[in-house]
């Protein structure tokens, strides 16, 4: 038996998808909200923080 017939016999497994694309675009929408709407002193602070040097781990 072929995995499409155990989807097929699942009451309401259509809906799966619609949720899947609606959780999608929602996330898309409000990352690129956020990318659109961020300020410059803040891109370049994020750009920083794997450069800075401010505290150091020693590993014993």
């Amino acid at each position: 038996m072929k995995f499409i017939n155990y989807l097929t016999s699942i009451a309401g497994i259509d809906i799966y998808p619609m949720i899947s694309l609606f959780i999608f675009v929602i996330f898309f929408s409000v990352v690129t909200f956020w990318a659109l709407s961020v300020k410059k002193e803040q891109i370049t602070e994020l750009e920083q923080i794997p450069l800075k040097n401010d505290q150091v781990s020693i590993n014993p």
